[in-house]
């Protein structure tokens, strides 16, 4: 392979991944090819089940039993020549080598990669006495220069904690700390960022093309969000169904794409840079008015009777939602966003302030004073959709059992009755009625988040607290979700509380929005406005941290810090 040129550090060729199952052979990857090379980043990018993530850990023999390599060749610069990883076998001590050493990995979820019961600090000094023979002193000063070198601050007290003591993008910084223990030549990333809030993203995105820079690495990231294709990478390629079905390079991908999927992909993440809304069509009264709201979680007991202090999730939150109105709750992991929802569906207690609800009839209530029926009443009216499809419907449950449940309970449907129900409810999110005796497994990600939307109008309710109801899907069924709770709005009246750290999709669903910052709503206002020109300090960090999808016009190189004052 000598003629390739000097800058390709990984050549991929026609690379097929297999996995044989009872009933069939799964072709995961199929007929795979592409380079990286030195200093330069290509993004494998595509949505869930595409063959991203499974050729990506081909690269390093680390696919699962029963899959296999079945053709195809993975040439790394040895010296002078190549050697074909493909080649090697899964658990040698060649490919052992090279994992680390030569090319370095950073899964996508810290947490999962990170071991609860020994300190960040051993953890990676581990990886650093494999690859470079240190003792466990030299080990130490070398963890507390990676750590330091990706921006944890105080190094040498970090290297003894633990991975729960960290957070969210530390835990991230900690295990890419880990693979550069071994100086790789080649970095592989996979959805990096996937599990963070936009502005650890940034700093996280920062720190790796920064990293790379300065030691001319080659990286591959895999991601589905074109947003951060369009921020950091040189080159592209789009998979799908395990195939590469189009790659160049990130200007001409994304300013002159020719398969219909990359179009389409790149559609419904432009999609989310404009307003989905029409004109809030309703009462001039509130249908909700919360006033002075909070939550003070009492400190746990510690060792020897001591209680540590108590913590305060949410202060002095007031707002107003109204009748066909969509308000959008946004903010960074514990801002206080889901516990604010929680207190208003009474599900979590609050502390202080009032929740008042307009009923039908037009009576206003005090929920915080309501027993246990007046409760069960208002649940009728106020109903939640959950973030994760895949964990919120009962795997032992026919979607016709989980649909109906409500209506089961609240003794509203049973029998034949229940079944039409069940029907029209299926028919009015999109899914086919013959499919209810069927279970969740199924059913695709999008599908199980249709099938919890009609659980959630089972009861014909007024409003829905979405809470980040479209975070763990990928980028058109996202899209498609958020236009088929537009058209439910619509149709039905529906008031939305729509909680998510995404910017983009408040933007695109919501008319005003409301962003939450360590427990207070420190800016509320017209979606338009609060994006286009936000007034506070920590909500233009936020707005500014949002990837744009267009190479040219990249918005996180320019984007505003926002400075914590005590």
């Amino acid at each position: 392979m000598s003629e390739l040129p000097e800058q390709v550090l990984l050549a991929v060729r026609h690379l097929s991944v297999d996995f044989t199952l009872r009933t069939h052979v799964l072709h995961a990857v199929r007929d795979v090819s592409f380079d990286l090379k030195r200093g330069t980043t290509t993004c494998l990018v595509g949505e869930s089940g595409s063959g991203k993530s499974v050729s990506s850990r081909a690269l390093l023999r680390l696919v699962d039993r029963p899959g296999r390599i079945t053709q195809g060749e993975i040439l790394l610069r040895d010296g002078a020549g190549f050697t074909d990883l493909a080649q090697l076998p899964p658990a040698g001590r060649a490919i052992r080598a090279v994992r680390g050493k030569r090319i370095g990995l950073i899964f996508q979820e810290p947490m999962s990669s990170l071991s609860p019961v020994h300190t960040i600090g051993s953890q990676i000094a581990e990886a650093v006495r494999l690859h470079t023979g240190l003792d466990r002193r030299a080990a130490r000063l070398r963890v507390i220069e990676l750590l330091r070198h990706v921006e944890i601050a105080d190094p040498g007290r970090m290297f003894d904690r633990y991975a729960f003591e960290f957070s969210g993008g530390m835990r991230q910084r900690a295990i890419i700390a880990m693979a550069l223990a071994g100086e790789p030549d080649i970095l592989i990333a996979d959805e990096p960022t996937t599990a963070l809030d936009v502005t650890t993203q940034a700093e996280i995105l920062d720190l790796i093309k920064r990293l790379q820079a300065e030691r001319g690495m080659a990286m591959l990231l895999i991601t589905h969000d074109m947003g951060i294709v369009a921020e950091v990478a040189d080159e592209v390629a789009v998979m799908r169904f395990g195939r590469i079905v189009e790659q160049g390079p990130v200007d001409r991908i994304f300013h002159d794409a020719e398969h219909p999927y990359t179009r389409r992909l790149l559609g419904a993440t432009r999609k989310l840079e404009q307003s989905g809304v029409a004109g809030r069509a309703g009462s001039a009264e509130p249908i909700l008015s919360v006033r002075g709201l909070g939550k003070v979680f009492p400190g746990r007991r510690q060792w020897f009777g001591s209680k540590g202090g108590d913590f305060r999730a949410v202060q002095d939150a007031s707002f107003d939602l109204y009748a066909g109105e969509s308000l959008g709750i946004v903010g960074e992991s514990g801002s206080g966003k889901t516990t604010l929802g929680r207190m208003i569906l009474r599900t979590i207690e609050p502390s202080e302030g009032t929740i008042e609800y307009r009923q039908r009839n037009g009576r206003v209530i005090d929920v915080r004073g309501l027993g246990k029926e007046g409760l069960r009443a208002y649940h009728r009216d106020v109903r939640l959709v959950f973030q994760d499809p895949f964990a919120s419907l009962n795997p032992r449950l026919t979607v016709k059992q989980v649909i109906g449940d409500p209506l089961a309970i609240a003794g509203l449907a049973q029998g034949r009755g229940l079944d039409r129900r069940v029907a029209e409810l299926m028919e009015l999110v999109g899914l086919d009625p013959a499919a209810m005796e069927r279970y969740p497994h199924a059913f695709s990600g999008g599908q199980r988040q249709r099938i919890g939307i009609a659980r959630a109008l089972a009861l014909d309710p007024r409003i829905i607290i979405a809470d980040e109801a479209t975070s763990a899907l990928d980028v058109s069924i996202r899209s498609q979700i958020l236009d088929l709770l537009l058209e439910l709005q619509q149709r039905l009246g529906l008031s939305y509380l729509f909680i998510a750290h995404d910017i983009s999709v408040v933007r695109y669903f919501c008319h005003r929005v409301a962003v939450m910052h360590r427990g207070r709503i420190v800016e509320i206002g017209e979606a338009a406005r609060i994006c286009s020109a936000p007034v506070e300090p920590y909500t233009r960090s936020l707005i500014s941290a949002v990837p744009n999808p267009d190479p040219r016009a990249k918005r996180m190189l320019h984007r505003h810090r926002f400075a914590e004052t005590v």
